[in-house]
């Protein structure tokens, strides 16, 4: 029987022991987009023997795990102080979880004891349960449109089962807002709160999967390297000069963009560690843009940014 591609669903859970599947429940679903998954994902070893004739030789699969990507709009839970439902898949990419009941939560990074997700991905009726999953986050958003998280995990391979569709219980992720003027405030580069077309940032993890004889397989959070950018309606140079801010090597400066009007689903990502790359110039609607690249770099212990729901 034909499996109906619209017939999707991916629930999400945090594990306590590493590898175990937690099976998660019907609340643990994800309202996603962009939803993919590629099931298996080996290194090719190709035998290359040599025979007094033509044709292929025999590719053996190593170190096969699976890939599993999609995005979540960029918004709250719909209750200051309670946890977005995609909560658990930003900590599996390196990020603690601080939670002030009836105000907010906060998502900074940490660099070890890394928690871990198990991903239920059923394809209409098809289940592929991925375990040991972390990962990578990046933000987009520009102008007109509804910003987004974009989750790129790897996780250790599982056979697939005939499973049917669980029944599920959507909830804690608020409906999402257009990025533009009224919804978005608080911009700031550097200081300099300019007319914002875009903005893209990157948690940057490097990912690693390991598949040792004598070890265990597990997907390894190795390295991150936080970076991004902006697009933004040109100033003077008397209002702000980004040309001599990214020559400079002295001094690192703030981000921070606020999305959302309303308790429960206002999102803020910020950081006062910035050093910005490169300026380009761009063009919109016959307008002169500034193309604005940056690196996020700590000088202490993981405090080169915050995502934070209030």
């Amino acid at each position: 029987m034909a499996q109906l591609t619209r017939k999707r669903v991916i629930l999400i859970e945090a594990e306590s022991s590493y590898g175990t599947d937690p099976t998660p429940a019907a609340t643990d679903v994800v309202l996603v987009t962009d939803l993919s998954i590629t099931p298996q994902s080996s290194d090719v070893v190709n035998r290359d023997v040599v025979r007094p004739y033509l044709g292929s030789s025999q590719q053996l699969l190593a170190n096969t795990r699976v890939e599993c990507t999609f995005s979540v709009e960029f918004c709250g839970s719909g209750t200051a102080g309670t946890a977005p439902r995609y909560g658990s898949a930003l900590k599996a990419c390196g990020l603690s979880e601080t939670v002030s009941s009836g105000t907010s939560v906060t998502y900074e990074p940490i660099s070890a004891n890394f928690s871990s997700v198990t991903i239920h991905y059923n394809v209409d009726g098809v289940r592929h349960i991925v375990t040991g999953c972390r990962g990578n986050v990046a933000l987009s958003a520009e102008v007109g449109a509804i910003p987004t998280l974009d989750f790129t995990f790897t996780g250790i391979y599982n056979a697939p089962t005939d499973t049917a569709l669980p029944s599920v219980t959507y909830g804690n992720q608020a409906t999402p807002l257009i990025f533009k003027n009224g919804n978005t405030s608080s911009f700031q580069l550097l200081s300099f709160a300019g007319a914002l077309q875009s903005l893209n940032f990157d948690i940057g993890n490097s990912i690693v999967y390991r598949e040792l004889v004598g070890g265990t397989k597990e997907v390894l959070l190795t390295d991150r390297a936080a970076n991004g950018s902006v697009t933004i309606e040109a100033p003077t140079l008397a209002q702000k000069d980004y040309f001599t801010a990214a020559l400079s090597d002295t001094a690192l400066g703030n981000l921070t963009v606020t999305h959302g009007t309303t308790a429960g689903n206002i999102c803020r990502l910020s950081s006062t560690k910035v050093d910005i790359g490169d300026v380009s110039y761009g063009e919109m609607d016959g307008v002169t843009m500034l193309e604005i690249p940056y690196t996020l770099v700590p000088s202490s212990a993981n405090d080169e940014l915050s995502i934070v729901y209030t």
